[in-house]
């Protein structure tokens, strides 16, 4: 009964309300700015250095503003040697080594790749917002655009998964 008294509330109220408030209320536009590419020079940029300045961090070239996690991805916290750079290798990996923090991955074993699509989308996509990808992933080294490109023949990537 107390389900259908507030479904009848709620008509009343929505029946109450302009047509142009109902639409804002049923349409959002986003709040957060498009995604865009990035070069390794501008992520490097948002490596939690600078006070006030959002920190990003890339896996499998998808860079996720890990700004809300600043008590781990911040100025001297532990995870920050991983922002400001596509650390994918080091994320499947789990470690730290210089070496390892970048998008590089060749010769990861079976076990590496799927802890990294774990942690893909069990921690990043799910805690943080999407704001971009490295231009890596769609240019060739020249900057031009590579044409042979196609997001479902790259390993472990799936366009639908990413949104």
């Amino acid at each position: 009964m107390a389900g259908g008294a507030a479904r009848v509330l709620l008509a009343a109220l929505l029946g109450a309300l302009p047509a142009q408030a109902e639409r804002e209320l049923r349409f959002r536009p986003p709040a957060e700015a498009p995604v865009r590419l990035f070069t390794e020079p501008e992520l490097a940029r948002y490596d939690g250095q600078q006070e006030g300045q959002p920190i990003y961090l890339a896996v499998k070239g998808v860079v996720f503003d890990v700004t809300s996690g600043k008590e781990f991805y911040g100025k001297g916290a532990p995870y920050n040697a991983l922002v400001g750079k596509d650390s994918t290798r080091g994320v499947a990996k789990m470690s730290l080594d210089p070496a390892d923090l970048t998008h590089d991955t060749t010769g990861l074993t079976e076990e590496e790749l799927k802890s990294l699509d774990d942690i893909f989308n069990n921690v990043y996509k799910a805690k943080y917002p999407i704001v971009g990808y490295t231009s890596r992933r769609i240019l060739n080294e020249d900057g031009s655009p590579n044409l042979d490109f196609k997001p479902e023949d790259q390993p472990h990537f799936n366009i639908k998964d990413e949104f």
